[in-house]
């Protein structure tokens, strides 16, 4: 059975381990779409970038934005023909980690290259952000289990879902989906995943916010 959904070119977007990966798979499995998703395992630097981020930020950060350019090239051969997209990451949203770990100097040579690049990049059609509080977040990392991210910083963790609301809350380049998801399960309830997708299926422009039904149920 064939979903009508407006868009072609779907991000999901939000802070390590709020669900970002496990949504596209939902969404890729209702709309058939192909995936476009990040392989953070990949970045040789990461797992040394957690231990000290001062002494591995810049490496790391690089490594992330030409990975990630590189992974919009080839999606832009697959957009050609025609296919509809759902990616785990926005590519702009780099910028937030480099703001946040990047010297001065090192933000100023990462914006030089940065800039180029994103001139090259598609725009979504649609950004669906999830948003949660630190706490949530924390227990998602943990349960998720991944070993570079075990010993995960709350201080630092707390300061990224800050950035990303700033930066979220100020985004305009595409139509955005806020999605409260401290009491969404949409892996594990049939609900949550409708309703959820009815949403996401929903023509609009601007910035939509959407707070569960349920959030407030006892």
């Amino acid at each position: 059975m064939s979903v009508e959904c407006p868009w072609n070119y779907i991000v999901v977007e939000g802070v390590i381990g709020v669900g970002k990966t496990s949504l596209c798979r939902v969404l890729g499995e209702t709309l058939g779409a192909t995936l476009n998703l990040e392989v953070v395992e990949e970045n040789p630097f990461l797992e040394k970038f957690y231990r000290d981020r001062e002494a591995h930020a810049f490496v790391t950060q690089m490594f992330f934005l030409l990975s990630r350019y590189r992974q919009q090239q080839q999606m832009v051969q697959r957009e050609l023909f025609g296919e509809r997209m759902v990616s785990d990451y926005l590519f702009a949203k780099d910028r937030i980690f480099a703001n946040i770990n990047l010297a001065d100097d090192e933000l100023r040579l990462y914006e030089s290259v940065a800039d180029v690049l994103e001139e090259r990049v598609p725009r979504p059609d649609l950004v669906v952000y999830l948003q949660a509080s630190t706490e949530v977040i924390m227990q998602r990392i943990a349960w998720r289990g991944r070993s570079f991210e075990l010993d995960m910083d709350v201080e630092y963790i707390q300061t990224l879902n800050e950035a990303y609301n700033y930066f979220f809350f100020h985004y305009e380049e595409s139509p955005l989906l806020v999605v409260n998801c401290n009491d969404l399960d949409f892996v594990r309830h049939r609900s949550h995943r409708e309703e959820l997708e009815s949403q996401i299926f929903q023509s609009f422009h601007g910035t939509r916010y959407f707070v569960p039904s349920w959030s407030d149920e006892s």
